[in-house]
């Protein structure tokens, strides 16, 4: 972790001599020095006394040199940073924790599977809903958000557990819909892995790759936790198999908010500069030489119309990438307990501990992405994970047709989708950010998590009805999305090309 959060900076060249020659363009020194002037010692034209006078100048320059962060290579406080890609591993926890048990939680409160299903898939519509307004008052910054984030999952987790108690169905859906309001917070840890101001270039797919590392933790570690509590059961009218996931998430959700408030460092006020035209900078009072990045962009703000129509083709893309991505993983992982059941037999704790397993294969893959994906083109990695998704769903369909269908064969195919599109959903917010300017990464951050919840709920939907409609449709369904992306990628591929890292 501290090598990945390591940071890059340039190295000041020597000189013949072994002294170290400072750029002077970069250099802050007390002494002006006038344009055009040189500093090399030409003992032709100049005498000992004054060749002398120049070597001790050049020495204390050097000596004052500060060393310059490279802008493709930047990265923010390291503290920060941790909690953001905690942040993320803990909402993806607190969205699939309770799926193991959703669908015997309900019953027992007079629910039907219908209403199960619609248990996983509200809190994408809410934070949705939500994600706008709150967009509009953040200011550019973080803390706000987290804050929203962290109260609401709490409460939403409280909710949860307490309808037990209370035998009231409908404590479930409201307790989904308010920790959905904290689901928001994927957009926000998408966003600051991506802003310009905090992140170079060639860091944003490494850290997009935590994310999804995150991301696979928490839909196999979730759905683990919640069957294992259930298993367990705690035969007690407060803290059992149905309540205990909504417990522990509260309690996690705590822990978090006491360490985010003594370690996360949000960015300063947004301060404006006034030139021939005025553009906002989130530097606060920091000089601009601090980003080099914002200071390259040009001073206007960027409209719709003055994309290209390169440009667009990219958006459309990776919105449809990053959509299906989650519409393919979240059908899975509400169709596995369904299917699971009517095929095998499995328990909730059974079929839990399957979409579990199948996460924890993924991770030693996921892991290794982390370290070698900035050596490849982000084109090259959604190809490659969509290519194996895909593989995973044509296996699947096979096996339904051929009726061979077994645990382990199927885990196969589980394991393949799931590897599959979480590789590819970690580059299509970071592909979207180099090939636009650096003004539109909060519009595309939103266009990406739309995206998001339009596959999440959409594919939640998917697969409760997967038994229903027929599983050959169900996976054919999939491919179809899956096919539509691939007509994309071919006609955008060279608009996809953009920098490593």
């Amino acid at each position: 972790m501290s090598v990945v959060l390591s940071t890059v900076v340039d190295c000041v060249p020597h000189g013949e001599s072994g002294v170290e020659r400072p750029s002077w363009g970069l250099s802050r020194s007390s002494a002006p020095t006038p344009s055009g002037s040189s500093l090399s010692i030409q003992p032709a034209q100049t005498s000992a006394n004054e060749a002398q006078e120049e070597f001790e100048l050049q020495l204390t320059a050097t000596d004052s040199v500060l060393p310059v962060d490279d802008p493709e290579l930047r990265l923010p406080n390291t503290g920060s940073l941790a909690i953001m890609i905690a942040t993320n591993a803990l909402l993806e926890f607190a969205f699939f924790v309770t799926i193991s048990s959703a669908a015997v939680y309900a019953e027992y409160l007079g629910g039907s599977a219908l209403f199960s299903g619609l248990t996983i898939g509200i809190p994408a519509v809410f934070s949705g809903l939500a994600l706008i307004p709150l967009t509009r008052y953040d200011g550019g910054r973080y803390s706000l958000p987290l804050k929203v984030v962290y109260i609401s999952v709490f409460w939403g987790s409280i909710l949860h557990a307490v309808a037990y108690r209370a035998h009231f169905l409908y404590f479930i859906l409201m307790g989904r819909i308010v920790t959905g309001v904290g689901f928001t917070g994927f957009m926000y840890t998408k966003r600051y892995c991506s802003d310009p101001r905090i992140i170079g270039m060639r860091r944003r797919t490494t850290l997009a790759s935590w994310l999804v590392l995150g991301q696979a933790f928490g839909f196999s570690v979730g759905p683990f936790v919640g069957g294992l509590l259930y298993k367990v059961g705690f035969s007690n009218e407060v803290f059992n198999g149905y309540t205990s996931p909504g417990w522990l998430t509260s309690f996690i959700t705590v822990f978090f908010t006491i360490v985010s408030l003594y370690v996360f460092e949000d960015l300063p006020k947004p301060h404006r500069f006034f030139g021939s035209n005025s553009v906002e900078l989130g530097a606060g009072s920091a000089p601009t030489s601090a980003l080099p990045a914002l200071a390259e962009e040009p001073m206007e703000q960027y409209g719709i119309w003055q994309l290209s129509r390169q440009q667009w083709g990219v958006i459309i893309s990776m919105c449809w990438s990053s959509m299906s991505c989650f519409f393919i993983l979240s059908s899975w992982d509400s169709n596995i307990p369904t299917f699971t059941a009517a095929a095998f037999n499995y328990t909730p704790y059974a079929a839990g501990n399957f979409i579990a397993l199948g996460g924890i294969a993924t991770l030693p893959f996921l892991l290794a992405s982390v370290r070698y994906s900035p050596r490849f083109q982000d084109r090259t990695t959604l190809s490659t994970g969509s290519a194996i998704g895909l593989t995973g769903l044509v296996l699947a369909l096979v096996l339904l047709a051929t009726d061979r269908v077994f645990p382990g064969s199927f885990y196969v195919c589980w394991v393949l989708v799931a590897l599959g599109f979480n590789l590819a959903s970690t580059c299509t917010l970071s592909l979207l950010s180099k090939q636009l300017p650096n003004a539109w990464n909060s519009r595309a951050s939103v266009a990406i998590q739309y995206s998001n919840y339009c596959g999440r709920v959409t594919g939640s939907i998917l697969g409760g009805a997967g038994v229903q409609m027929g599983m050959k449709n169900y996976i054919a369904v999939q491919i179809g999305v899956v096919g539509v992306g691939a007509l994309l990628h071919l006609t955008f591929w060279k608009q996809l090309k953009a920098k490593t890292g």
